[in-house]
């Protein structure tokens, strides 16, 4: 009898504290989505709908994961009073990893207090460090989305572009290539882009991303640059980079052509001055002065492109690789004197005036 009275009086009690929290606060829950592929977005949104203000309630909601089955990304959290009335609103982006049934189904903690509590804790009373909570363990709507496995790892809409320099140039004079590409989708699946040639050195930036997370995924560009380093012609070559168009629910290939650069031999010494009939000593003073002086006068006349072509790292690799490349003194003493005349004029007046005769060491000097 007394077991049956304390059941009663359980179910009850139990029944109460439901109807309470229950008649107070309606959550709801919604996908963009029924089927999907992997790595694409799926927006997901889930509401609290409150009867009041709400002023003593506190929701414990972060599904935020990153599984062997998903990931799933914030997008936002707000709330606002709506009439008097509190609606508390999360967003939420998902991808999916694998092929299958994909079944979202969230935990939550619902915290209530009282403003005795809240009183107590505002005003730091000795016996009320704390606020004190009721809480109740709820779970989200189950949301199911069926997903395929999609034909590439890249995922989304996306275009291709490319920004170089005219292809010819001067021996050791780098070769600029600048990639873009823009859309929306999972730009981390796209690789790092590697060239490797036969007789140029590459010099590469690593890859920057300039991303916005949204309802349909991330929005934006990725970007990599590139400088090319040789004494001969070389080829470039074609670039195709494919990936899973979500709207044509299928693949496609972003391509950018193979670029032919031409490469003149530098500073060769009848682009410098013209031979003389007779045999007579060369005089790369007159040089020196000469293209300081062209050099100036580039300067000034030259309105150069307003895009940063490397940053001064870069720069600075390039330079060393022309020193490490030449073949004689004169044409380091040409190449530091396009470099920056002031700054290498010790060196530059050694070398004109044959003070220094050791290729080796002045190269040595100039890379420590």
């Amino acid at each position: 009898m007394k077991k049956d009275l304390g059941r009663a009086i359980f179910f009850i009690l139990f029944a109460w504290h439901v109807e309470v929290f229950a008649s107070e606060y309606v959550w709801s829950a919604y996908t963009d989505k029924t089927q999907a592929v992997t790595n694409e977005a799926i927006y997901l949104k889930y509401v609290c709908d409150f009867d009041d203000e709400a002023e003593l309630y506190v929701i414990e909601f972060n599904p935020v994961v990153d599984n062997d089955l998903y990931t799933i990304k914030l997008l936002s959290e707000n709330e606002k009073i709506i009439g008097h009335k509190k609606r508390s609103t999360y967003e939420f982006v998902a991808y999916a990893k694998q092929a299958g049934k994909l079944e979202l189904e969230f935990d939550l903690i619902m915290k209530k207090t009282n403003r005795d509590s809240i009183e107590n804790t505002v005003l730091g009373r000795d016996n009320a460090q704390f606020a004190e909570f009721t809480k109740r363990y709820m779970r989200q709507k189950k949301l199911t989305i069926d997903v395929e496995k999609a034909e590439n790892d890249l995922v989304g809409d996306f275009s291709i572009k490319v920004q170089k320099d005219e292809p010819a140039v001067k021996a050791y004079e780098p070769f600029h290539m600048d990639l873009s590409i823009e859309g929306k989708g999972n730009f981390d699946a796209i690789r790092e882009i590697e060239f490797k040639l036969d007789g140029v050195k590459v010099f590469a930036e690593k890859p920057l991303k300039e991303i916005l997370l949204k309802e349909d995924g991330y929005h934006g560009m990725w970007k990599q640059k590139f400088a090319f380093v040789s004494d001969k012609d070389f080829t470039v070559p074609a670039l195709r980079i494919g990936y899973y168009d979500t709207a044509a629910k299928s693949t496609r290939e972003m391509f950018v052509e193979e670029t032919q650069v031409r490469v003149a031999q530098a500073y060769a010494k009848d682009e410098l001055l013209d031979e003389p009939e007779k045999e007579l000593e060369f005089d790369y003073g007159y040089v020196y002065y000469l293209l300081t002086f062209i050099s100036g006068f580039l300067a000034a006349k030259i309105k150069f492109p307003s895009r940063k072509r490397t940053d001064s790292g870069l720069d600075e690799e390039l330079f060393k690789e022309k020193i490490k490349n030449a073949k004689s003194l004169e044409e380091i003493a040409v190449i530091l004197i396009l470099k920056d005349a002031k700054k290498y004029e010790n060196i530059i007046s050694n070398i004109e005036r044959k003070n220094v005769t050791s290729l080796k060491d002045v190269k040595k000097n100039l890379l420590n």
